[in-house]
């Protein structure tokens, strides 16, 4: 009969993990402009950073640096779609660098801020903004090259 108590238990302890791991995911969504630190999302989580980051990507494929940096991403990529300059949208996700925000952006989008805004600026004006958020949808050159493999 201990099986089954010690198997529950592990289930219980796995979604309370996966609760907080939420909570620390929507958090980042909130405060993706604001300073966060993988140390400061694993410990509002009450976990070490180290079993913070592993269950964090074997939650949601994705580290917790490489989600942030995403959805910073993401966020700036509206921002230039709807007229904002490279250098505010930078400002508004939270990079103090623009050398920086212009290498994530490239590496994320395949192409630099500037010309990613000059192309989507006039072509997104038409579509609903769901429409628009998801054809736009940052892809990293990795998963394009492996997309186009397969």
């Amino acid at each position: 009969m201990a099986a089954p108590t010690t198997s529950r238990r592990r289930s219980a302890a796995r979604l309370a993990d996966l609760a907080r791991l939420r909570r620390a995911r929507d958090r980042m969504d909130r405060e993706f402009a604001r300073p966060l630190t993988v140390d400061d999302l694993a410990r509002d989580a009450a976990m070490s950073t180290g079993h913070f980051t592993r269950s964090f990507t074997r939650a949601y494929a994705e580290s917790p640096y490489r989600y942030l940096m995403t959805r910073r991403v993401e966020r700036a990529m509206a921002l230039l779609r709807g007229g904002a300059s490279v250098t505010a949208a930078a400002g508004a996700v939270g990079y103090a660098s623009l050398g920086t925000f212009a290498t994530r952006f490239t590496e994320l989008v395949g192409e630099p801020p500037g010309a990613y805004a000059r192309r989507w600026r006039d072509a997104t004006l038409d579509l609903d903004p769901c429409v628009a958020r998801l054809v736009t949808r940052p892809v990293r050159n990795r998963e394009a090259r492996a997309g186009a493999r397969a």
